[in-house]
């Protein structure tokens, strides 16, 4: 299971991880973010320390910051700065597939 990221400072240290991690930026009160999370968790599965979430609920100003409008979206950080990312689209949300493309272009395997 991914690491529920609580707070922007703890979020901060994971994104300067310098191999790189994934973060799920996703909402509770979302349908299309829970959705993906089961999606989202199979793939962290034994790569905990690629695979971080972070609830937005009562962080929106996070989002802000990130340029992040809608929910679900992942972005790959490394060395503290954004280097790939895949947008949910609206009333759509992510699938599985989007995912494994953004993993692929990330340079981490699936499965």
């Amino acid at each position: 299971m991914s690491k529920l990221i609580k707070d922007e400072w703890a979020l901060e240290e994971v994104m300067k991880s310098p191999d790189g991690v994934f973060v799920l930026f996703y909402a509770s009160w979302c349908p299309f973010s829970q959705r993906f999370l089961p999606v989202y968790e199979k793939n962290a599965r034994g790569k905990e320390k690629e695979f971080v979430r972070f609830l937005v609920d009562d962080n929106e100003d996070v989002c802000d910051r990130h340029d992040i409008e809608v929910y679900p979206t992942v972005l790959f950080f490394k060395n503290g700065k954004v280097a790939n990312r895949l947008d949910g689209g609206y009333h759509i949300g992510l699938s599985e597939r989007d995912l494994a493309g953004l993993m692929e272009a990330c340079g981490v395997k699936k499965g």
